[in-house]
């Protein structure tokens, strides 16, 4: 075991780094850096990923599910774990209970992660980083897409259905709904277009678009619609799931892109892309080069997760992620 005198070298580069770090970021710059756990806790995006790949290779479904609760997260309140905390005596409406909230997948991984996590470095790396990271994963494993994400966030106190009704855009918003939806997070009609492939991955509640099956939304694809309602009979008890992307469902690739072109996506928040010459133009442009889509996609992703951050003595990073300490 190295002795406290061998470890002096490599915290006084820490320091440095550190210090070095500060000095180049202007005041009132949100204090995220990549590597920022470089010396508290050197192998946290490591035992956070280790989690993430063995559950998704597991179900793919807890990829796309970490992605989508990246997103709801920094919707509301800001990239704060907010999306995290459970309902309690006296806060008994979290996100969590916002109806479009209980499909949300992926706390379970989350919940692994974060006590991998401690037990390597207790009190040190927060739950809002660690879905940030978490999702950056999936899109690594789901789709070959890398990108390096800046940490440093903090956790949010703070969690109500209410805000979350207010600030997530629904499934049956159109293309002026939706941008000044993200436009209210500091996010481009660039950036909206290029996140919305996210969809190429994960499922749907027949609940979601049902509407536009019945009578049927003369934007859809008929055979597509025909396809949808014997998926989701009207007769059923329950409200069962369909893949969101039907040819390459577990893949995160710009298949989705080709889908709004035909015409056969699930969502009016999808079909809407085609309903501006910039964003139709986009739809096109990502339909038939992937390249450009993965690497804007990894940059929306990194823009998404500086949205509304708690950085410094802000908030708090919580022991246990479903609960304030």
């Amino acid at each position: 075991m190295s002795s406290s005198r061998d470890q002096l070298p490599l915290l006084a580069s820490c320091f440095l780094f550190a210090l070095a770090i500060q000095a180049m970021l202007p005041t009132s710059s949100a204090s995220l850096q990549v590597g920022f756990y470089g010396c508290k806790c050197p192998k946290v995006e490591e035992i956070v990923r280790n989690v993430v790949y063995k559950a998704v290779a597991k179900n793919p479904r807890e990829g796309a599910g970490l992605i989508r609760l990246f997103f709801h997260d920094c919707f509301v309140r800001g990239c704060d774990a907010s999306v995290l905390l459970d309902p309690t005596r006296s806060n008994p409406t979290t996100e969590k209970t916002f109806p479009p909230n209980n499909s949300l997948e992926g706390f379970d991984v989350i919940d692994e992660a974060k006590a991998a996590v401690e037990h390597h470095c207790p009190g040190v790396v927060s739950c809002a980083d660690i879905i940030a990271f978490a999702a950056r994963d999936s899109a690594k494993f789901l789709g070959n897409i890398s990108y390096a994400i800046p940490s440093g966030r903090r956790d949010g106190r703070v969690s109500t259905a209410a805000e979350a009704l207010q600030s997530l855009p629904p499934p049956f918003f159109n293309l002026t709904q939706l941008k000044a939806n993200f436009a209210s997070k500091g996010l481009s009609v660039d950036d909206l277009v290029t996140l919305s492939g996210a969809h190429s991955v994960g499922d749907s509640h027949c609940s979601s678009f049902s509407s536009r099956l019945s009578p049927q939304d003369p934007s859809m694809n008929p055979s597509f619609a025909a396809l949808l309602r014997r998926k989701c009979p009207s007769t059923a008890s329950s409200s069962p799931h369909v893949d969101q992307d039907i040819v390459t469902p577990n893949k995160l690739d710009n298949q989705y892109y080709k889908n709004v072109k035909a015409h056969k996506v699930l969502f009016t928040s999808d079909q809407t892309l085609l309903s501006s010459p910039q964003t139709a133009a986009l739809v096109t442009s990502y339909a038939t080069n992937p390249i450009a889509w993965e690497a804007k996609f990894g940059a929306a992703m990194v823009k998404l997760g500086y949205v509304g951050v708690l950085t410094g003595n802000q908030g708090e990073v919580r022991k246990t992620c479903r609960v304030v300490n």
